[in-house]
């Protein structure tokens, strides 16, 4: 261990132990040197080995890998506890501290914490691999609570944690229960104070009787406001242990912490990487001046991502977050000093201190940044980001600095030699990540003047999602008034902007216009003209979207001034300026709690089928004891792989050197074409994909060869070494470039019919025709767990065995045995269970697996290959984009007569599923709509980018969102409601599909009628209209979108299932099937078929895992049938088990199912059956184009109310109403759970999630690449997205007689049913549009964006930029 100065003068700095030390959950560690590379997460799962901090994304976006940390603050002489992503956390960071792990929290043998408790019982964990970030972050907040926090602060805890199974609602429920009760939880009073009855309620905090109600009427689920008490809100302290422990169970911040003094540490890490942590201000200097291009570091959130994902190589890193001067939070008569080193978190505590202290005029600018901030990250990043680092950082985005700016902050600047400088804020930034420090200098300090009587300052921030996401374009405004008489004059300004310019930029044309001028509508017109052509962006600015960004500068200032003009108004009670309708463009955004409630009967089928049991995994899940693929530990001889992957979208390969990989430490093998043992040609189902690229590269992050090293980080960077050259050909990237080249992959043109749609159009039949085309976006999979295999070989190489995160383990099984020309029967694959897949996992993970079987194989040697987020986005396909022509003939009453549509999908750069995935959104282009006389042509398009494939709706969605399209269009041409449009072409009982199937057991009217019922369609329509009147820069739209799925896999061979089940002499089941758990809740439904079958309890039934060598064949879990499949293969297995039960069952009468099986033992009686199921009556000829290609149909209905801020884009969804029909569900809680998760995923897809690619729409990015490539860039929907009021009904009283248990299939239907919020921001905008006299229908491709929403939205701000036809660029 080394140290910054000779050994005495560091003992007098203190008596401290000098090695590095760090506790994990209460237990003692010693840091060895060498280890400055690592993170904190590498060093838990790789050193320590607990894998429940999970790896999500590598760059703190996705909050899975949350931990808590502990240190004793000697200046509060206390012990604080804080939420970090151990991703972007250095080892070193955390040396004397005390990391507490999701391990640390509670166990299921040692017993559950209340938090972990809640969310288990709540429903809260669907595939688990994100529910260990949740439990921490809520943990973190508990533990640093003095009191019990309020909703908005658990919600707020959260903001940077992602989900994409829940929908989030049920984790608010679970964790909401900490803020209604008492804080029991950590008093020895727990529920011992109660009487044996007595129940807290969630809403006083108080012993009540509610509970029992709600028992007595348990058909019923419903949860409002806390005010209905469920059965999971119980005392939260109890366990399978006594609850009243958990006191003495919490971990203590460990005493030798507490008495250690901290050291300077002087440590090095791998490729020569130094790191110091000085911890005196001189310290630092001298090491700045011996080391000038030193990189200064507290939370690590930037170096971290430069270092990691932009591949800069940093040698010399100084962590300053122990230099007190630094730390430095000094509130003095003129304003705030702020310490450079100061957490952005700590300054959110000052600033609202000083906010309830100091007057209202003063506090200005501090409202401004504490607003800022509250949007500015997740907890985790504000617990450990600087505020020096922000602005040093000098990103052209920064929240921050455009108010530093404005706000008349001054930067104290310290050189080497302790010379110091002060430079005001605006002078600063010089340029791109360019400021005015020099190599020997540092910014010390940071000075926030109070504001003074008439200063007023705002923030302004548009992103993609309106919670921990970087700005589009932000803005800090400043205006200093003087009163003269009755009026106000400008005596200073200062207008800045991000987002704009390479760097913060200030209007300093518009400030001299302003100066001197009153402040007046006269002032507010000529200063937007100034605007315009004060900030410039350039048609090519990097970062596109230049409208948007362009008029985005006038809405800021217009709203700047409104506001100022309403604060004025507020201090002269007789003056009013701004007109009441305009108010709520300056009105700033609160979100209310998430209020949620579930309608379902509960229909029982011996003991377990159609109760609410909560998942199998979820107690394993909130511990972290649940395993994935990326947990398997690996043997002391495993090997990590990474691919060498394509650059260039479309070229030929001249030549490879891969002499700079070799080199490399760590390294052991590289593997190209030429290496496959079996054969290169793969494919889901032609072969016409290589494994590895042997002569061209038809995308970006196609595989060229796999390396093997000994670690994951020195594969990757051997992976990089490898210099591939290329000779580039002409490339196709979008949907429209590949039909005017023809380019279609062959045998795919597919046609339906139905009536004669041309003799329609030409009799006169129809009073009206429309043409139209629809660009439908893409989307990603973002499954929190990314791809992941281990892979080892067993008998001398003779066998190959394999763990992988997959939907098919049989793709994976197939795709091996092929690429090393074994046998099927010796290679196996096993599941236990999957983070996420939604399709994206079903074929798209196979040539992941095969590419490291070919060094385990070669090698015999165990590999693990796991992909990094940005790679996984980038390679692994995503939702099909879709472009459709339609021409549809309607009368003038509504009805739908004729409908011409040509649909086309974007394939990527082989066939994979798309041409299935082009058939089933063929099928599903009538929706729910009753159309004599229709023609589809379908085509599916080559281009070069990445295979598409599967993705929840499997083109389902893509094929009913084109419909609901001319639906609306029908709707604006005739003047009426596209719900009336849609009521009047309703299919009903008996209709007769374009394919030719008939409906039976329809109950579209039902659902619908229940539907617009409970949401009081009429009396919104009128609340809407009403608040749209009175409001002209809010607007709020209503719609109604009812949906029909087909279930079954179109391609009938793939419709069968098998299962195996065992009975042991203990009485206990142990079921296998082909099914993949993938936090569907699969296997809970499946060990429910098997335990009613057997009467027994659902605790007796286990399902281990998938295996190949179990259940042979296995169709991919997938088409939302698994449930229907799986379930009926059990139920096969168990009633053949019990068919050779009965004759001892009849001879004696045993008292448990034990005594039976026993009793069957000694008779020698098979307990061991092999279930299989094929679904009847489907089939499909795409020569005659008619068939039965679904066994029954998903019925649903969806109503969303939505409100946009037409100045920004902005939105939010105030209430969604959802219904479905799921006949006698097998578990209504999960089959909520599912619904609510592809609600909230399907309003991802139609309104936040852009997928933007290196094509003619986007010049900016390279050819072929994705740019939206991880959480920091891809915004997938977070807490703060969901529904104000997200109800949930199953409808009642209609079992179905064509699935198990007369149940229905949930997993895919609810999706497109998100498109009602669509639809409603469409209204919003057609409100908007209708002000300024444009009533004609209007185009909004999905996702509807802010920009999208923003530039819908005419007015006086965009005209400048657009015409009434412009529609932003969109990657199809």
């Amino acid at each position: 261990m080394g140290s910054l100065k000779t050994d005495e003068e560091v003992d007098q700095i203190g008596e401290g132990s000098k090695e590095a030390i760090l506790y994990v959950n209460g237990v003692r560690r010693v840091l060895p040197d060498g280890l400055a590379h690592l993170t904190l997460l590498e060093y838990l799962r790789e050193i320590v080995g607990l894998t429940g901090t999970k790896l999500g994304c590598g760059e703190g976006g996705c909050g899975a890998c949350t931990v808590m940390v502990s240190y004793y603050d000697e200046k509060l002489k206390k012990c604080l506890h804080y939420a970090i992503n151990a991703c972007l956390a250095p080892l070193y960071s955390v040396e004397g501290m005390h990391v507490i792990t999701v391990e640390g929290v509670g166990n299921s043998k040692g017993g559950l914490h209340p938090i972990q408790e809640s969310l288990a019982r709540s429903h809260g964990s669907q595939c688990g691999f994100c529910t260990p970030g949740f439990i921490m972050s809520m943990y973190a907040l508990l533990r640093s609570s003095q009191t019990p926090p309020s909703e908005e602060q658990i919600e707020e805890c959260l903001a940077g944690n992602l989900c994409r199974c829940t929908g989030y609602r049920p984790i608010v429920d679970a964790f909401r229960v900490f803020a209604k009760t008492d804080d029991m939880l950590y008093t020895e009073a727990s529920s011992l104070s109660l009487q044996e009855h007595e129940f807290v309620c969630p809403s006083t905090g108080k012993p009540c009787s509610c509970r029992s109600k709600t028992e007595s009427n348990n058909n019923k689920c419903s949860l409002g406001q806390g005010t209905v008490c469920m059965e999971r809100f119980r005392p939260v302290s109890y366990s399978e242990i006594e609850g009243s422990k958990y006191t003495d169970k919490e971990l203590i911040f460990p005493p030798e912490l507490l008495l250690r003094k901290s050291s300077p540490l002087n440590l090095s890490g791998f490729g020569g990487l130094r790191w110091f942590r000085p911890l005196r201000l001189q310290h630092l200097l001298e090491l700045k001046a011996k080391y000038p291009d030193v990189k200064l570091l507290v939370g690590n959130s930037e170096v971290g991502i430069e270092m990691r994902l932009k591949r800069m190589d940093y040698r010399v890193l100084i962590f300053v977050m122990h230099v007190p001067e630094l730390n430095a939070l000094n509130v003095k008569d003129d304003g705030i000093e702020i310490g450079a080193a100061v957490r952005l978190s700590e300054l959110m505590k000052v600033f609202r201190r000083v906010i309830a202290e100091r007057a209202a005029h003063e506090t200005i600018a501090c409202k401004a940044f504490l607003e800022q901030l509250k949007w500015f990250a997740g907890t985790q990043i504000k617990n450990v980001a600087s505020v020096g680092g922000n602005i040093c950082t000098a990103s052209p985005i920064s929240d921050l600095n455009p108010l530093w700016m404005a706000a008349r902050a001054e930067f104290q600047i310290t050189d080497c030699k302790g010379n110091t400088r002060t430079t005001p804020a605006e002078n600063f930034f010089l340029g791109y990540r360019k400021v005015d420090l020099s190599r020997n200098e540092i910014l010390q300090s940071i000075f926030l003047p109070w504001t003074r009587p008439f200063e007023f300052v705002k923030e302004f921030k548009q992103a993609h999602r309106r919670e921990d996401d970087i700005a589009i374009v932000n803005a800090g405004i400043r205006v200093f008034l003087e009163q003269r008489g009755e009026n106000q004059v400008v005596t200073d300004a200062s207008i800045v902007y991000g987002g704009v310019a390479p760097l913060s930029l200030s209007a300093r044309t518009t400030k001299e216009f302003l100066i001197g001028k009153l402040w007046n509508q006269e002032l507010l017109e000529g200063a937007l003209k100034v605007l315009q052509k004060d900030i410039l962006i350039k048609d090519d600015a990097p970062g596109g979207m230049v409208e948007f960004r362009k008029s985005l500068t006038l809405s800021f200032f217009f709203k700047f001034f409104l506001w100022v003009s309403h604060q004025i108004d507020g201090a002269q009670c007789n003056k009013k300026s701004v007109p009441l309708s305009y108010q709520s463009a300056v009105e700033s955004f609160h979100r209310p709690p998430v209020i949620g409630s579930q309608d379902y009967d509960i229909t029982r089928h011996g003991t377990a089928v159609g109760s609410p049991e909560v998942h199998l995994s979820s107690r394993l899940q909130v511990t972290g004891e649940a395993a994935y693929a990326d947990d398997t530990p690996l043997p002391p001889n495993g090997l990590h792989a990474a691919l060498v992957l394509s650059k260039k979208p479309h070229a030929r390969i001249l030549s490879i050197d891969d002499s700079g990989a070799k080199s490399l430490p760590g390294f052991v093998g590289i593997y190209f074409t030429d290496s496959i043992p079996g054969d290169n040609k793969i494919g889901a189902v032609i072969a016409d994909e290589e494994l590895f690229a042997s002569e061209y590269v038809t995308c970006v992050g196609q595989v060229i060869g796999v390396v093997v090293a000994d670690t994951h980080e020195n594969a990757k960077l051997a992976a990089r070494k490898v210099h591939v050259e290329y000779e580039e050909l002409p490339a196709i990237l979008l949907i429209q470039d590949a039909i005017n080249a023809k380019s279609f992959l062959p045998n795919t043109e597919k046609w339906m019919r139905k009536g004669d749609v041309d003799l329609c159009f030409q009799s006169g039949q129809c009073d009206k025709v429309i043409e139209g085309e629809v660009h439908v976006g893409g989307q990603e999979h973002f499954y929190l767990e990314p791809n992941s295999s281990v892979i080892w070989t067993m008998d001398g190489g003779n066998e190959v065995h394999m763990i992988s995160s997959t939907q098919a383990p049989q793709k994976h099984q197939k795709y091996v045995s092929h690429v090393l020309g074994l046998p099927m029967s010796k290679v196996v694959c096993k599941t236990k269970r999957i983070g996420g897949g939604f399709g994206g996992k079903e074929t798209r993970s196979a040539f992941i697996a095969a590419a490291a079987s070919v060094p385990s194989y070669l090698l015999n040697r165990p590999v693990k290959i796991t992909l990094d987020r940005d790679t996984d986005m980038m390679i692994s396909g995503q939702r099909h984009s879709f472009f459709g022509k339609y021409k549809v003939g309607f009368t003038n009453g509504g009805k739908v007569l004729a409908l011409d549509l040509e649909i086309y999908n974007n394939a990527g750069n082989s066939l994979d599923l798309s041409l299935a995935v082009l058939e089933r959104a063929m099928f599903h282009s009538d929706n729910v709509y009753e159309i004599p006389n229709v023609r589809i042509m379908g085509r599916v398009c080559f281009t070069n980018i990445p295979s598409n494939t599967a993705f929840r709706g499997f083109g389902g969605p893509q094929g009913m969102l084109i419909t609901e399209n001319w639906i609306q269009r029908i709707a604006v041409e005739l003047k009426k409601s596209p719900e009336e449009i849609r009521e009047i072409n309703f299919q009903g009982e008996g209709s007769v599909l374009h394919y030719g199937q008939q409906l039976q057991h329809c109950t579209l009217a039902q659902v619908w009628n229940e539907l617009k019922l409970s949401c009081e369609f009429s009396k919104a329509r009128e609340e809407v209209d009403q608040f749209n009147s009175h409001n002209r820069w809010k607007k709020r739209g209503i719609s109604m979108v009812p949906t029909k799925f087909g279930i079954s896999f179109t391609l009938k061979l793939m419709n069968q299932a098998g299962a195996l089940v065992h009975v042991y002499t203990d009485g206990t089941v142990l079921v296998t099937h082909g099914g993949v758990e993938m936090g569907q809740g699969l296997h809970t439904k499946v060990a429910q078929v098997a335990a009613s079958a057997f009467n027994i309890p659902l605790s007796s039934v286990f399902i281990s895992e998938t295996s190949t060598d179990k259940i042979p064949n296995a169709s991919p879990t997938a088409a939302s049938a698994s449930s229907d499949m799986y379930g009926a293969a059990v139920l096969d297995a168990c009633e053949q088990i019990k068919a050779r039960m009965e004759p001892i069952a009849a001879k004696h009468n045993f008292s448990s199912f034990a005594e039976l099986a026993s009793a069957c033992y000694v008779a020698r009686i098979d307990l061991s059956a092999h279930g299989f199921y094929i679904t009847p009556d489907i089939g499909f000829d795409w020569v005659t184009g008619k068939g039965n290609p679904f066994r029954y149909f998903t019925y649903g209905a969806a109503f969303a109310e939505v409100e946009i801020d037409t100045l920004t884009g902005d939105f939010h969804t105030r209430v969604a109403n959802v219904i479905l029909d799921l006949g006698h569900s097998l578990n209504p809680a999960i089959d909520v759970g599912q619904i609510e998760g592809a609600f909230i995923q399907g309003l991802g897809w139609v309104a936040l999630e852009e997928l933007k690619w290196g094509d003619p729409a986007h010049k900016w990015i390279p050819p072929g690449y994705l740019y939206t490539c991880g959480p920091g860039s891809y915004k997938i929907p977070s807490l703060n997205d969901v529904p104000f009021k997200f109800n949930v009904s199953l409808l009642k009283g209609h079992p179905n007689v064509k699935a198990i248990h007369s149940s229905k299939a949930v997993g895919e239907p609810p999706f497109f049913l998100a498109s009602a919020a669509f639809f409603a921001i469409k209204d919003a905008i057609a409100s908007v549009r209708a002000e300024v006299g444009n009533n004609d229908w209007f185009p909004l491709d999905n996702p509807a964006t802010p920009e999208r929403i923003r530039m819908a939205c005419l007015d006086q701000f965009t005209e400048p930029f657009i015409g009434a036809s412009f529609r932003p660029k969109l990657s199809v």
